[in-house]
């Protein structure tokens, strides 16, 4: 069997188990999943970023408004169609008409790459699209020339009364591909369309605190079921709601919660018998695209930070301002491609509830205990067999299609806990 997956240094401990208990549980665990489907309504779609440490196999973030389609293997199409049709059909039984709204900074030539590939998978779905911008930059039809040849036409969004449309053409439903982190524009409030996602979780309001707390009870649940310690899955956070890194302020709070946090750590660590040096990871509680993210394996760090670190980490997408940060605890990665040996990640994606592909963030300037999704990283379009859902009890636990189902089993409960966190978000707004 050619082997599709990066080489996993550490090759042997719990993830191994891990891997070994999913195996001979499938039946539970997609009889398990599709019960909690029943009772939520899973997202229009998704992405997770992963980390496997050989000790342990967990997420470190979920994307609600996931770019990167472009970095998808042209394989999974079939797969993305069919899930894209369930989805919309979901909300829209007869639709035919979609809009779909990017992200404003439309000279990233490589985002437009992913917007435009969305784009056509919608429309080999079976719907007509447009794409509907809201940035103030977009005031009348504009051409945007992709690298990899043809172009996308982006053109005003606009509103009559509660009703979105673009000229004549008038969606069923829109398709947010902008995560809204500097706000919910006028535009979308309020409309009688609805918005997939909803705007009510965009990171302008959405906590990665918050999703986690949910992927927590997610994981205690799951793990319950199926007889494993929850660790195995889950990174401890804790999390600081008042900061300014520039003036200093919250700083006793971040370093009383690393150092809680790291103790913690060091107590399961000392549990498996790994002797790896614990660390966390603090970041910025809303917001995307790797901005302001440290690693820690002291508290005193967060007071020996210089004037550019505190910059750094005070920025938010958009130009906003950060004030609250997550503590997470920091999962490292022992997946390596190519010679020499650059340090891996796997993304997953997912469309409505199903695993639909997904790729591997490699860069070669970052450590296993680093930050990946920063400038310099680079994709691989590795094979994800069968999207990660078809497991083979013919070969190893590491095997490829099992090591793929072990992120999609991972995955998917992280969407679980994305969907918990929408249906949370809804019933608070409607109280």
């Amino acid at each position: 069997m050619t082997r599709a997956v990066p080489n996993l240094a550490v090759a042997a401990g719990p993830v191994l188990a891990l891997e070994s208990r999913f195996l001979e549980s499938q039946a539970a665990i997609e009889s398990w999943l599709r019960r909690q489907w029943a009772d939520t309504t899973a997202p229009f779609y998704c992405s997770v970023d992963l980390r496997n440490a050989g000790f342990k196999l967990a997420p470190v973030d979920t994307n609600l408004f996931p770019a990167g389609f472009n970095n998808l293997s042209d394989g999974f199409d079939s797969l993305c169609i069919q899930a894209l049709q369930t989805a919309v059909e979901r909300t829209c039984p007869t639709a035919a008409n979609l809009v779909l709204v990017p992200e404003n900074h439309t000279r990233n030539r490589f985002y437009m790459e992913s917007v435009a590939r969305l784009k056509r998978l919608l429309e080999r779905a079976g719907f007509m699209v447009r794409i509907g911008s809201v940035s103030p930059e977009v005031t009348a039809p504009t051409r945007i020339e992709l690298d990899s040849g043809g172009e996308l036409l982006l053109e005003p969004l606009e509103r009559n009364g509660d009703r979105l449309h673009i000229g004549g053409f008038s969606p069923c439903a829109v398709v947010l591909n902008n995560d809204l982190s500097s706000g919910v524009p006028e535009i979308l409030r309020g409309t009688a369309q609805p918005l997939l996602p909803p705007a009510e979780v965009s990171w302008a309001q959405r906590l990665k605190s918050q999703h986690f707390a949910h992927y927590r009870e997610v994981t205690r649940e799951f793990a319950d079921m199926l007889g494993i310690d929850p660790w195995l899955i889950t990174p401890a956070f804790r999390n600081c709601g008042n900061i300014n890194f520039l003036k200093r302020e919250g700083e006793d709070c971040l370093a009383a919660n690393v150092d809680g946090l790291l103790q913690e750590i060091r107590k399961k660590y000392a549990e498996y018998g790994i002797e790896h040096e614990p660390f966390v990871v603090v970041k910025a509680d809303a917001g995307t695209y790797g901005m302001g993210v440290m690693t820690a394996k002291h508290p005193d760090e967060l007071r020996q930070l210089n004037r550019n670190m505190r910059k750094k980490m005070a920025s938010a997408k958009g130009g906003g301002e950060v004030t609250g940060a997550i503590i997470q605890e920091g999962i490292y990665t022992f997946e390596t491609i190519g010679e020499p040996p650059a340090v891996a990640e796997p993304v997953v994606y997912m469309i409505d509830h199903y695993v639909v592909g997904g790729f591997y963030r490699v860069h070669a300037e970052r450590g296993i205990d680093e930050n990946l999704n920063a400038p310099g990283a680079r994709f691989h379009q590795l094979a994800f067999e069968d999207a990660g859902v078809a497991p083979d009890n013919r070969c190893g636990p590491d095997e490829t299609p099992n090591r793929f189902y072990a992120y999609g089993v991972v995955a998917r409960l992280a969407m679980l806990a994305a969907a918990r966190e929408i249906q949370s978000t809804r019933q608070e707004a409607a109280a």
